[in-house]
């Protein structure tokens, strides 16, 4: 009985958030999504630029000597983005600091599609516990958003190109706040992501030798799996599939599957966290699972916590609070580990 409301008030929930989600034409903007394409027109060149990009291992790489330009003001930080939009507010990166005098560990959150608000409750919990916290803007949220828009669309849409340039501008992003907080005298960094920015965490996770913990909350490999069969992306999906068909939209998305670099998540001096929902609509659990599996075969050890809930009802108590100490644990023990 009552996982039968919970799944009636997930459904509530995401009928809400289909606000200002409109069909539209698919757009390939190579251009956008790889540095230096020219403009195709044909899905097989865009496939085989994306091909090339997940093969290249500095796909994800900023360009040097670029970490100029941060400003901070009391519990705010702004920096200039490495990618140039169209959007001029978006290429502003913000981020929102909370500490309370600790200058050795930090976490960077990445929030979910399309929030709303920060993260405030988690922010204040692990500061008190030790942690710098560093909430940052993606792409075309908060602070970065498009004018008049009533979404983040061009975060992630039916424009493949501009998704790959939003999911890479991102990543960048939290590479060059990270960068800082090593520059600021951090030590023991580590990145938490929300749905879609689980998906940019571990990316950044994947890439970037600086991170030692990552935690992954409602994550699966394929984001191209994700839009297909999610419940939030049905808009996008009306808009692709009289056009492509999923086997090429994976390959179009190739370099934002997270299992083409499980390799690398799997690296010795990585600790992985994941936090799944059993009931989950947006990010299916047979996802997540080939997810799981794909990063075990390559002899990653993920600390798993799988909850009987949905993917917004993940926010509810008591799975809110299971998640949260989970996490707890796992940034606790991770920290002991390294100082054993």
């Amino acid at each position: 009985m009552y996982h039968s409301w919970l799944d009636r008030w997930d459904e509530r929930r995401a009928r809400r958030g289909e606000k200002g989600k409109e069909r539209t034409a698919l757009v390939l903007d190579a251009e956008r999504a790889f540095p230096g394409a020219k403009k195709i027109t044909r899905l097989e060149e865009f496939c085989v630029l994306a091909d090339q990009a997940v093969a290249d291992p500095a796909f994800f790489d900023g360009p040097g000597g670029s970490d100029r330009g941060f400003e901070r003001q009391g519990e705010w930080l702004k920096f200039p983005s490495d990618i140039s939009t169209d959007v001029e507010d978006n290429n502003v990166v913000w981020a929102k600091i909370t500490d309370i005098g600790s200058f050795d560990r930090a976490l960077v959150i990445f929030h979910h599609w399309n929030a709303s608000s920060r993260n405030r409750q988690i922010a204040n919990f692990f500061s008190k516990r030790g942690l710098t916290v560093v909430e940052i803007a993606m792409p075309y949220h908060f602070e970065r958003s498009r004018p008049g828009s009533l979404h983040a669309d061009y975060m992630l849409s039916a424009n493949l190109g501009r998704t790959i340039q939003s999911a890479r501008q991102a990543v960048l992003d939290g590479r060059k706040l990270i960068r800082w907080l090593k520059r600021e005298g951090y030590r023991d960094i580590s990145v938490l992501g929300m749905s879609l920015g689980s998906w940019v965490a571990g990316l950044i996770a994947a890439h970037d030798q600086a991170v030692s913990k990552a935690s992954l909350f409602l994550t699966a490999g394929s984001l191209a799996d994700m839009v297909w069969t999610g419940r939030a992306t049905q808009a996008i999906r009306d808009s692709l599939e009289a056009e492509i068909d999923l086997t090429d939209l994976r390959r179009a998305w190739g370099p934002l599957n997270l299992e083409n670099y499980a390799h690398r998540l799997a690296r010795p001096d990585l600790a992985l966290h994941v936090v799944l929902a059993k009931r989950d609509k947006v990010v299916l659990p047979e996802l997540s699972a080939s997810f799981m599996q794909k990063l075990k075969d390559t002899d990653a050890r993920p600390n798993i916590l799988e909850l009987n809930c949905g993917h917004y009802s993940l926010a509810m108590p008591p799975y809110i609070l299971l998640a949260g100490l989970s996490l707890k644990r796992f940034l606790s023990s991770a920290a002991k580990a390294r100082r054993t």
